[in-house]
């Protein structure tokens, strides 16, 4: 969710809780939060200990991996998905977070129950915002792995993307087809992943159950973005979206307070592939001034000032 380096809100403390701003209502039918698709509860600070990282997996490929509160109030979720070929990491967490042996266990684990002693590792982004790039350097040293560059042009070359953001690529994993989709608007890098073995779309912070921030500059980019992510739901079936942080409590339309140390009572991670069509819809609004968010019930639009990317 950041919009900056690891060390800068660009002034957005104090701002973002919604029981003291002002805001522009969404009128919609109310939902409750869909069931959750994991087994465990996520960990989310309230207790006095909790492991540095948590995994809980889709299926026996694919890993989802949550960086604690307790490490950095970002807490973020990254995502572990293997093919024959390759292993494709989505993020590698905010300052402070211990993901490598996290991910180095895991494939060390698939290795063992596939009979086999390597796979080589791509090391890709949702974006570049320092909650997602932070444990980068833990990773470019590790033999066999990649790690992609943080510039819209390094994210286009890698996957073979020819005309960035209008067109998508297809990333074969040996076996297993990821759909790389550019939704440059939160951030200028921005990707979604799509994965069609599982129909989930692994969606950042471009849309998530928290605080969609939108520099107002780059709002007709967000829209064109939502308006082509809208277009490929509409041909490929989304079973959930994942994205990269829960900021929402399970009552409709209420986040935490920013930097908050624990998240009692936090909404699923998953959203529904209807949010797509909401979020598109809500973006038809002006949207021009920074900080008068537009709240839903399971995600707010908000609206920050001008950056450069």
């Amino acid at each position: 969710m950041r919009l900056g380096a690891v060390s800068s809100r660009s002034g957005l403390k104090a701002k973002i809780c919604l029981a003291a701003m002002v805001f522009t209502p969404h009128v919609m039918a109310r939902s409750a939060p869909a069931p959750s698709l994991f087994h465990e509860k996520w960990i989310d600070g309230t207790r006095a200990t909790e492991p540095a990282a948590q995994v809980q997996a889709l299926d026996r490929d694919t890993f989802v991996i949550r960086q604690s509160v307790k490490t950095n109030f970002e807490a973020p979720f990254l995502y572990l998905i293997f093919g024959h070929d390759k292993v494709l990491l989505v993020d590698t967490g905010a300052k402070d977070g211990q993901i490598r042996p996290a991910v180095d266990r895991l494939i060390a684990e698939w290795l063992a129950a596939h009979h086999r002693t390597s796979i080589p590792l791509v090391v890709a982004h949702s974006h570049s915002h320092g909650d997602h790039i932070a444990g980068d350097a833990a990773f470019r040293d590790r033999p066999d792995t990649i790690v992609i560059g943080l510039k819209p042009a390094e994210v286009a070359g890698f996957f073979g993307i020819a005309k960035w953001p209008e067109e998508s690529a297809r990333f074969d994993l040996g076996g297993r087809v990821l759909d790389i989709l550019p939704t440059p608007g939160h951030q200028a890098a921005a990707i979604m992943v799509y994965d069609r073995r599982l129909k989930i779309l692994l969606s950042g912070d471009t849309l998530y159950p928290g605080r969609l921030y939108v520099p107002v500059n780059f709002m007709p980019d967000e829209r064109a973005s939502i308006d082509r992510l809208a277009a490929f739901a509409a041909t490929h079936p989304i079973n959930a979206l994942l994205g990269a942080h829960i900021e929402m409590t399970r009552t409709l339309g209420r986040d935490y307070p920013h930097e908050a140390p624990t998240h009692p009572d936090e909404h699923p991670l998953e959203l529904p592939a209807r949010s797509i069509g909401e979020l598109q819809t809500g973006l038809k609004a002006k949207l021009d001034v920074p900080d008068q968010p537009q709240v839903h019930d399971h995600f707010i639009i908000y609206p920050v000032a001008p950056r450069a990317e």
